[in-house]
């Protein structure tokens, strides 16, 4: 794979420096230079040390990855909602993992996504995820094609410059949810469980922002946006309001409302290309068993 840039600036640098601005990593610089790769400027071969003057053309070769060959590939089948050679993203259903562990080796969407690589035959098979999701939530998630696009989007996630945007529906008994609010509370593990976390003083900063769009006398349909992303951020924050999510056994949700399991979805995605610098923005509306305790509301 090859990177092309024009340097365009009246002090001469170094290769290095200039690469480093373009979010090549040591990791990158060392593949390029010791698995095949190349660095040329002008169309001739040149080191990290080459000291770069105005109006240079500068190209890195990147070679292949190849794939981590312990990552099963998996079948199943990918709702794909956009792809180029530099970035995959899909529409995850509910009840799959986002990422192989201990407990589910297989069958995640990375097994999903490298089945795919290998069925479309890329040189580039290793799985790089940007976004996960719980496995219970459903929606949107972006993975990069490869490792060079990955940093650039890294970049971007500390930025906070990829918006990701949820929809949830909660209990609100008391009605007590307004239009409009941030919900600041730092979240920390809790003790008593492995896997819950709760909101607590000795927590990581933790904000999230909503907006109410639908209420009924059973629950509230709310849009979410995150401006942190801590484990269980959406489904801790609302359970502390009194307002947990439906089908979330895990924070005491309602398990009765016709949902199997947290109702929380990613609905959109917004982000930079990392290449092209152009603005992306998808959508993905909700899925059937979050639609249909709308619906059925509705009649």
């Amino acid at each position: 794979m090859r990177f092309t840039w024009v340097f365009e600036k009246e002090q001469p640098q170094q290769i290095k420096y200039f690469l480093k601005e373009k979010g090549v990593s040591k990791g990158l610089f060392a593949k390029i230079k010791f698995r095949g790769g190349n660095i040329l400027v002008n169309d001739e071969v040149q080191n990290a040390r080459f000291y770069l003057t105005n109006g240079d053309n500068i190209t890195i070769e990147i070679p292949a990855e190849g794939e981590h060959e312990t990552v099963v590939p998996d079948d199943t089948g990918l709702d794909i909602v956009y792809e180029d050679e530099h970035l995959l993203i899909v529409n995850k259903p509910s009840g799959v993992a986002s990422i192989p562990a201990q407990y589910h080796p297989v069958g995640t969407m990375v097994n999903r996504v490298k089945y795919h690589y290998c069925a479309q035959d890329y040189d580039d098979r290793v799985v790089h995820v940007v976004t996960r999701l719980d496995r219970d939530t459903s929606g949107l998630m972006l993975f990069a094609r490869h490792g060079f696009a990955h940093a650039r989007l890294d970049q971007q996630l500390r930025k906070k410059q990829i918006i990701k945007c949820y929809q949830a529906l909660v209990s609100d008994p008391c009605d007590s949810l307004k239009t409009h609010d941030i919900i600041c509370s730092p979240i920390g593990r809790d003790t008593s469980s492995l896997i819950k976390r709760q909101v607590t003083i000795e927590g990581k900063e933790a904000i999230t922002e909503y907006w109410l769009n639908k209420r009924t006398a059973d629950y509230s349909l709310v849009d979410i946006k995150l401006h942190t992303g801590r484990t269980h951020q959406i489904r801790v924050h609302f359970d502390s309001l009194g307002c947990p999510l439906l089908g979330d056994d895990l924070y005491g949700g309602v398990l009765d409302a016709g949902v199997s399991r947290q109702a929380l979805h990613c609905r959109s995605l917004s982000l930079q290309h990392p290449f092209t610098g152009e603005t992306l923005h998808f959508e993905q509306p909700l899925p059937e068993d979050m639609r249909k305790i709308i619906d059925k509301k509705n009649e």
